[in-house]
């Protein structure tokens, strides 16, 4: 009887490698999907940021329009109590005074 040993230890060795090939083959491609999945989530969240960048970029334009405007009506408003003052009248003034609590009565009713 002769010992024949067991020749499948080299014949293994090339499908180890082979199987292990697959098998880092198979990992980077799982972790490629995964990068991949993350990429596109994040080129999602940045469209919607600079969706949002934009929007509140319109309402800040809008909203400086409108303190210009506001600017201007108060700087108007300004001027002709400046000229009223000017003008004299201690009645007029306390007409005034009178007017002004009054509107800032109302606003703090309804602020309430």
């Amino acid at each position: 009887m002769s010992y024949r040993g067991t020749n499948n230890s080299y014949s293994s060795a090339p499908n180890m490698m082979y199987n292990s090939g697959q098998y880092l083959e198979q990992q980077n491609n799982t972790l490629a999907d995964q990068l991949s999945n993350k990429v596109s989530a994040l080129k999602s969240l940045t469209i919607q940021i600079g969706d949002e960048v934009r929007d509140q970029n319109r309402l800040l334009s809008d909203m400086d329009t409108e303190f210009d405007s506001s600017g201007s009506l108060l700087g108007s408003t300004m001027r002709r109590l400046g000229i009223v003052s000017k003008a004299g009248g201690h009645k007029l003034m306390c007409y005034l005074i009178l007017f002004a609590l009054f509107v800032f009565m109302i606003i703090w009713y309804l602020a309430r």
